[in-house]
Formats: structure tokens, C-alpha cells, sequence
């Protein structure tokens, strides 16, 4: 087990279990993955593992800010490890293809509404769609 993700789980007041791990390690390969993707990879690692489970340590993950969930639209739920940063995406609306983009403000919220109903606003996620570059060459 890496040092820093058990470390990292134990300060996140989780246990270091095989399975938290194996995700971990599988989103730091391969941002922006979906449940069943991780799943493939997991199961490869422990494969008595379930989707299920993944299931469960994504949402574990996620509510103690180790992990990230972003929902395209018409897009299964994503996840990356890249947290605690102000980022945003783009998804590329042929193939679905997802990359992170700065934020060019730099801090949170990049954006202010027009309004904010009395909220204190923290955080704006911004999602771009355009085509990437593979998408843009196939069209041509």
C-alpha cells in the first residue's frame, strides 16, 4: 500500500481497507472515470470485489473529500482524485471525453452570480463542451 493513501484514508477518518485503496490507485491513473470503470480495474486487483462495493467506497471517498464526482450531463457520474483545487472541466460532446481546465480566476467561486437567494456562495462549477482534438479530426 502507498504510505500517502493510507496515511491519507487514516486522516480522512477511514480505515486503509484493500478496496478504499485499489480505487484510489485506480483514480490516480485514470481521472474522470466512471463506477464501472474502476470496477474492471478493482476487480482485476480483488476479485471477489463487487460493483456494489465500489459503489460504497466511491461515495465514502467522496464524502470525506478524497475524491472528486462530476456529472456531465447525460453522462454517468465521474470521479478524480484531483480535489481540493479550483478546477473545471471540459467534455467533448461527441465522444465524451473529459480534461481539466483552470480555473483563471484562481480562487473560489470563479463566478458570481447575479443573484444568490441569500446563499453564501462557495464554489461554481463550470463545464465546457466543445470537440477534442481526435473528434475534430475525424470530422474532417
Amino acid at each position: 500500500m502507498e504510505t500517502s493513501i493510507g496515511t491519507a484514508l487514516r486522516d480522512a477518518g477511514l480505515r486503509a481497507t484493500a478496496g478504499r485503496v485499489a480505487v484510489l490507485d485506480a483514480l490516480a491513473s485514470m481521472p474522470h472515470s466512471d463506477a464501472e470503470r474502476v470496477f474492471r480495474v478493482v476487480a482485476r486487483e480483488l476479485p471477489t470485489t463487487s460493483i456494489q462495493s465500489v459503489h460504497n467506497i466511491l461515495a465514502d471517498l467522496t464524502a470525506a473529500g478524497l475524491i472528486r464526482r462530476i456529472e456531465p450531463a447525460g453522462s454517468a457520474a465521474l470521479y478524480e482524485r484531483r480535489v481540493h483545487d479550483n478546477h473545471h472541466h471540459v467534455v467533448c460532446s461527441s465522444c465524451g471525453a473529459v480534461s481539466d481546465v483552470d480555473c483563471v480566476v484562481g480562487h473560489a467561486p470563479c463566478l458570481a452570480p447575479s443573484s444568490s437567494a441569500g446563499f453564501t456562495v462557495q464554489t461554481a462549477e463550470v463545464t465546457f463542451w466543445g470537440l477534442c482534438p481526435e473528434c475534430q479530426a475525424a470530422a474532417v
